[in-house]
């Protein structure tokens, strides 16, 4: 076969550049986790093997299914199942309780629900009948198991809707993000492209694999034919000796994962951490300059960062060939196929790998302007050479560890607390977590002191996701406000407490 990367993108369907990987190279391993590996081959037999059990218990094209599992090879097969029958799937991070998993469940309409059973002392089987969830079946160990013989062929068309991501939004509520297999693998391969791995490459997977990242990283590894480690619990320096074992070459995931290696490094310093690895690489949130000048000096490792969003998963990608100075402060260049325009600052986005849309038709239509362009709510500007430097934001979002948190759900939830008179939730910088979520509480007249653990405990209380609980509350006698409408001034309050606890401020994790 003469099949090469680039002319594997052209596949139509996740399913399709699978079948074209697995003959191509199908005795190389895909996926590694712990003591077990499954070649490419072995994967694309197994999945349909499951896609057969899967359409025997009804799962038909077009056929929502939620699921909600950790980073596994039988996740992996499962969402590659569901590909095989052109089901429309809706992945959920673990970690997500009754008010995400619930608001995506309805207005998905899901059919069926994947959970992994109790999970991390959570049982999420549970959750799923508590919230009147339909055609619960859990898939941890086991999975739907049948004849491929019975199956209808493959879907043929990549540009149908089969995918339904979840994103906060400026609002509450969260978002339905509409992708198509073609705009997954057009992301991917922005991904894979600058990346330029090899078939010698070992990546890994520390992230959950219902993030978007996750069929973003796989069609890297398709594309390239190079195996990644799975984790289903990322934290150091227990995993290091699994990064170890299988001389994994290629880590990341976002500024967190960066910060944490570097911490680990630090330790021993002259020692390699581990001793293949030869790239950091992610995305997802702010990346200082002096974290990456960092990275490579103690390290002496490159680090290569991108930028990406639910409703685009890649846009653009710093590259190993890029400069220290592109690679320190800037995201990278988008790829063949991204047109990015900055209107008034804000970037906006027109390509393959941008979303169909939302569920929610309007959302759809505020998004996009009239000439087909995203607008992502985000301000930048291009070099001269191509390459994107963010300098803000539009929408009022907090980024911890990559993932999008509204401001606006933890203020309404507080806004309920007898003792809050207002509040403001706004995004601090941090080194570990790229922004850490800080909580400024005006109290109610009267009202008792408050700390971070009440606050949290409220929270929890509420159905609030543990990874969105604010890490610092300030107290204050009344909230920054402009003359005109009265509207907080978070850009105050971010420039107040940007540069640490101010005397009086508690914090948590």
């Amino acid at each position: 076969m003469n099949e090469t990367p680039h002319s594997l993108s052209s596949s139509r369907t996740l399913w399709e550049l699978l079948d074209r990987r697995a003959r191509l190279t199908p005795d190389r391993p895909l996926f590694l986790q712990g003591e077990r590996a499954l070649t490419f081959g072995a994967f694309r037999e197994r999945a349909e093997r499951v896609a057969a059990g899967l359409h025997a218990l009804g799962v038909r094209p077009g056929t929502v299914v939620a699921w909600q599992l950790p980073t596994r090879i039988e996740t992996a097969l499962l969402s590659f199942a569901l590909a095989r029958l052109g089901a429309v799937q809706s992945p959920l991070i673990p970690y997500l309780r009754e008010r995400e998993v619930g608001f995506a469940l309805r207005e998905s309409r899901a059919e069926y629900v994947a959970v992994p059973g109790v999970w991390r002392g959570f049982d999420h089987t549970e959750m799923a009948r508590r919230l009147g969830a339909r055609g619960i079946f859990e898939a941890y160990d086991d999975l739907p198991d049948g004849d491929p013989s019975a199956l209808p062929p493959p879907p043929a068309d990549g540009t149908q809707v089969r995918w339904i991501y979840w994103t906060s939004g400026t609002t509450s509520a969260p978002k339905g993000v509409l992708h198509t297999d073609r705009s997954l693998i057009a992301g991917g391969s922005c991904l894979a492209h600058a990346l330029r791995p090899t078939p010698a490459d070992v990546g890994s997977i520390a992230f959950p694999y219902a993030h978007i990242g996750g069929p973003d990283y796989t069609v890297m590894l398709l594309l390239y034919g190079f195996p990644a480690v799975l984790f289903e619990r990322f934290a150091l320096p227990d995993a290091l000796a699994e990064y170890r074992a299988h001389g994994v070459t290629i880590a990341g995931g976002s500024t967190a994962f960066y910060s944490m290696f570097l911490a680990e490094q630090r330790k021993r310093p002259g020692t390699p951490v581990v001793p293949t690895l030869r790239l950091l690489a992610g995305g997802g949130a702010p990346r200082p300059p002096e974290l990456y000048h960092a990275v490579v000096r103690e390290m002496g490792v490159r680090l290569a960062h991108g930028y990406g969003m639910t409703e685009a998963p890649m846009i653009t990608m710093g590259s190993p060939d890029d400069t220290d100075e592109q690679l320190a402060t800037t995201e990278g260049r988008p790829p063949d196929g991204m047109e990015i325009r900055i209107v008034d600052g804000e970037i906006r986005l027109r390509g393959e790998a941008v979303c169909r849309g939302y569920l929610d038709a309007g959302q759809t239509a505020e998004a996009f302007d009239e000439e087909g362009f995203l607008r992502t709510g985000d301000l930048g500007r291009l070099t001269a050479s191509g390459h994107l430097v963010l300098t803000g934001r539009l929408k009022d979002m907090i980024i911890r560890k990559g993932e999008n948190i509204s401001a606006r759900e933890i203020e309404d939830l507080l806004h309920r607390h007898p003792a809050v008179q207002d509040v403001a939730v706004i995004g601090l910088p941090d080194a570990e977590r790229g922004e850490l979520v800080c909580a400024v509480v005006e109290r109610a007249p009267g009202a008792r002191a408050l700390s971070l653990d009440a606050v949290t405990a409220y929270l929890r209380a509420e159905g609030l996701s543990v990874h969105k609980l604010p890490e610092r509350l300030e107290v204050v006698d009344a909230l920054p406000r402009g003359q005109t409408l009265r509207k907080v001034l978070k850009y105050e309050l971010r420039e107040r407490y940007a540069g640490g606890a101010a005397p009086g401020a508690t914090r948590g994790r």
